[in-house]
């Protein structure tokens, strides 16, 4: 007898970016120290930094079953991280535009209220 094949929720695909984002961020923070030019590093550990951060949150955040508030909040900080930190790393690595980095960062903050809302209406 075959088991029923289970597909991975929304919050599943959230948690797994998120321990992605988090992994990526550790590579790139060691690259960045033991690697990287001097004119990189500081975009590069930013990026690192950012990726961490939000990983850890979407990893932290992304359990149960969220909301659909929740779950709109956290695919905001998941776009947001990719458009922040890839824009800082494509700069840092390939001295590509920083473009993203603004709408990014406003993915990042919207993501946020978005949650600190979701917070007052449970």
């Amino acid at each position: 007898m075959s088991r029923p094949v289970s597909h991975p929720s929304a919050a599943n695909w959230l948690r797994a970016a998120g321990a992605l984002l988090a992994a990526a961020a550790v590579a790139l923070s060691a690259y960045a120290a033991h690697g990287a030019e001097d004119a990189a590093r500081a975009n590069l550990q930013l990026a690192a930094l950012y990726a961490f951060g939000h990983g850890i949150a979407l990893a932290a955040l992304a359990r149960g079953a969220p909301s659909r508030l929740a779950l709109a909040a956290l695919s905001l900080l998941l776009a947001g991280t990719l458009l922040f930190a890839g824009a800082l790393v494509s700069k840092g690595l390939f001295a590509g535009s920083t473009a993203t980095a603004p709408f990014g960062g406003g993915l990042l903050v919207l993501g946020w209220l978005l949650l600190a809302a979701r917070a007052f209406r449970d």
